[in-house]
């Protein structure tokens, strides 16, 4: 069986953005693959620097996926930091990464250009994630179109570590291109962000979130104007959660004109709550029970360190590094 991984980093609050651009689709894999799930806790310490922080993010992003479908008995659910040969990986895989590919990398410059700290955690990060990839013998990682280029480190890192040692120690992964998503609209219009305090998470409170839907900004066309469904970020809003009968109706009445956007706000609040209810409930209960949590971790961490010890004694063999004196 096909072996996927994914990872989430432990940032904060999961909202609607996460789980429509990516979650969902990294579940639906549980079905066809051996799933591998991580918290990308190492990844995180770029950006977290509060341990207190840290400890609740990992707990929100867990409790977080297994709410949403993610099943501890058809996949493997645990902390990067809880298989610390990942980082021992790490530094095998840099001893044969030229500086060049590294410094090619976009999401460095990127952040470095968003005011964040240039450390050497930062820049090295895509040997981390090679390292994430590889020693598990993932063959299908599934990424965004623009995170396409860490899969080619990836692939070009664990080729150069086979030809360099004429091995065939890492299994080469294979992007699992998502689906093209729409944008997820935020309150004020702009893409669902942290960044830019517009979203609307998944397990926040009923009642604020709630009035945060009815807020969503809109433009001031009458009630009785036609108005044009793809140009508007509600009814963007409204075709993600809504089944496609409605999505239908609905469009049509935006373009015949007579249906007010708070009525529309009113329904996509109805939605939100049938959507993601059950959810909600899975997460309440979580929250109330983390020896739940911590087990699924034990057991995960278990799995997880078992196979990555196998690949990392073929790279340690490899290199001349495991054999007795």
């Amino acid at each position: 069986m096909r072996r996927s991984l994914s990872g989430i980093q432990p940032s904060g609050k999961l909202h609607i953005g996460n789980y429509y651009g990516a979650i969902r689709q990294y579940i639906a894999l549980q079905e066809e693959c051996d799933a591998f799930y991580f918290i990308a806790d190492y990844h995180a310490l770029t950006t977290v620097t509060d341990p207190e922080e840290m400890e609740a993010n990992c707990h929100e992003a867990a409790a977080g996926l297994i709410a949403l479908g993610l099943s501890p008995e058809r996949a493997t659910l645990f902390r990067q930091s809880d298989v610390p040969e990942v980082t021992e990986l790490t530094w095998l895989l840099s001893v044969v990464t030229p500086v060049g590919l590294m410094e090619r990398c976009h999401a460095y410059k990127d952040k470095v250009a968003q005011g964040m700290v240039a450390s050497m955690g930062l820049f090295g990060y895509p040997i981390l994630m090679a390292a994430d990839i590889l020693i598990y013998d993932s063959n299908v990682v599934p990424v965004g179109q623009d995170q396409k280029q860490h899969l080619e480190v990836t692939r070009d890192i664990a080729g150069s570590f086979n030809h360099q040692y004429d091995s065939e120690v890492f299994v080469l992964p294979d992007a699992h291109i998502l689906p093209d998503v729409a944008v997820v609209p935020g309150l004020d219009g702009r893409k669902m962000s942290k960044s830019y305090g517009n979203v609307i998470e998944i397990f926040g409170d009923a009642k604020q979130t709630e009035k945060k839907i009815k807020r969503m900004k809109t433009d001031s066309t009458p009630v009785e104007e036609p108005k044009d469904p793809d140009t508007c970020n509600v009814f963007a809003l409204f075709r993600l959660m809504a089944p496609e009968g409605e999505r239908e109706e609905m469009a049509r009445r935006y373009r015949e004109g007579g249906v007010g956007y708070g009525d529309v706000k009113k329904r996509i609040a109805e939605l939100f709550f049938e959507n993601f209810g059950e959810a909600r409930e899975r997460k309440a209960e979580l929250d109330n029970n983390p020896d739940e949590l911590r087990e699924i971790y034990a057991e995960g961490a278990r799995k997880a360190r078992a196979k990555a010890r196998e690949v990392l004694d073929r790279a340690r063999d490899a290199m001349g590094i495991n054999r007795p004196l």
